[in-house]
Formats: structure tokens, C-alpha cells, sequence
């Protein structure tokens, strides 16, 4: 099972130093990850998605630097806070997202239609099924409350 796992994380380039590249713009697998989340969410917070991604706040800050020099990010003063920042993408923040969410479809759509209809539907069921399992689990890498396992 470990083996299907770690062709699953390698096909998905997530140890690549680079995972995706839109318009000339190179971003990591967490950087991804990162747009990803504060597109989903409406201007969220530094530490909200850091939690999300279970991400270390002085790790996570590093890479909102990096998207903010990027011009693909800004910070935005909370004003329920004012030591707190909210996160939004800019224009080209915006592009770069949608790019990188039109590659990964397309090669969720690609392995997809190497299946049967049947074989779709008990992946993706089965993959729903394993993603819920996960964020229930106490032991998941990474996100458990007192970082004790993996």
C-alpha cells in the first residue's frame, strides 16, 4: 500500500522542486497548495491557512514572502487584528491559480480516461473515502495535534 503511495506523490511531482509552471511563473507544490487555499477562501488569514496546509506559522510566512515578491499574493491588514494579516491573490496570483487548476484537471481527466466508467466511479469514491478517513485520523503526517508520529 506504501508503494501505491509513494507513485501517487511521485506522479503528482510533489517532491519536485518545481511542480507547476504557468505563463513563465514557476511554483512549488506548496506554494500550490498555498493559492490554491486562499482562492478557495475569502481573504483568510495567515494562520488559517497555514493550519489548513498544517504548516508551521514561521515556515508558512516564509513562503507568503516568496508569493509576495512574486506579485502573486498580498497581505492585507486585519482590521480585527492589527498583528494579524488576511491573505489575497492578486491578478496575476489569479491567472497562475486557474492555470495550475486547468494542469492538474487536465491530468486528473487524462489518467481518468484511461478507465472504465465503473473503474472511475470506485476511484473517486474510493479516493473521497481515503481523503475523509485521513482528516479524521489523529495519526496523519503532519497534522496531528502533537506532532508525536511520522
Amino acid at each position: 500500500m506504501r508503494n501505491s503511495f509513494q507513485t501517487i506523490t511521485r506522479s503528482f511531482g510533489l517532491l519536485n522542486k518545481t511542480c507547476c509552471s504557468v505563463e513563465g511563473i514557476d511554483v512549488s507544490a506548496v506554494q500550490s497548495h498555498i493559492l490554491y487555499e486562499i482562492e478557495a477562501n475569502d481573504n483568510p488569514s495567515m494562520q488559517q491557512v497555514a493550519d489548513l496546509l498544517g504548516i508551521d506559522i514561521t515556515t508558512f510566512s516564509r513562503q507568503i514572502q516568496t508569493l509576495v515578491k512574486m506579485e502573486l499574493v498580498e497581505k492585507i491588514p486585519s482590521k480585527e487584528d492589527k498583528r494579524a494579516s488576511n491573505l489575497a491573490l492578486t491578478e496575476t496570483g489569479k491567472k497562475v491559480a486557474r492555470g495550475i487548476d486547468k494542469q492538474v484537471n487536465a491530468f486528473l481527466t487524462d489518467i481518468f480516461s484511461q478507465m472504465t466508467d465503473f473503474e472511475r466511479e470506485t476511484t473517486q469514491r474510493a479516493v473521497k473515502l481515503i481523503a475523509d478517513a485521513m482528516t479524521k485520523s489523529l495519526l496523519c503526517c503532519g497534522t496531528n495535534k502533537d506532532n508525536s508520529s511520522c
